[in-house]
């Protein structure tokens, strides 16, 4: 079953059990999915991709972790409950990501395979890394990894 179903039939069974924070935020979700498939259909795409679908959950799962930072910044504890219910939520149709030392590994490949020998080649760096990591690794996790390897 494809992300993008799993979602769409965890959907109903939220509507049956009346889950209102699961239903809000596979809701929010399926909307999303289907402006993706929308944007990929006018490309020629059929259907959305499981690749696809698992970009735009992650993205979502971003934007609540960037909300979590500010509203803790701004003192909401009220609302960094909700937003990390709702995180907790969307993670479940995440995969499992690399951990820091298989990143690090493969950092460390790419970095001598570019030649890379500097903070300066950073984007040399980053641009095929998170092509091959994009869903598999946290960006973020990438990004200070390649930073400490360049700068070390």
């Amino acid at each position: 079953m494809s992300v993008k179903d799993q979602i769409f039939a965890d959907l109903k069974e939220a509507m049956k059990a009346k889950d209102q924070d699961k239903l809000r935020v596979l809701r929010s979700l399926k909307a999303k999915l289907m402006e993706a498939e929308i944007s990929e259909r006018k490309g020629g795409e059929a259907s959305l991709s499981d690749q696809s679908a698992i970009q735009v959950i992650t993205k979502a799962a971003k934007q609540r972790k960037e909300s979590i930072d500010q509203f803790l910044k701004g003192g909401r504890e009220d609302l960094v409950a909700n937003e990390k219910l709702e995180l907790e939520i969307i993670e479940a149709y995440l995969p499992e990501l690399m951990g820091e030392d298989e990143v690090r590994k493969i950092v460390k490949d790419k970095i001598a395979a570019v030649g890379a020998t500097g903070p300066q080649d950073m984007g040399k760096v980053m641009g095929p890394l998170m092509g091959q990591l994009r869903g598999k690794a946290d960006g973020s996790l990438v990004s200070q990894l390649v930073k400490e390897e360049l700068a070390g």
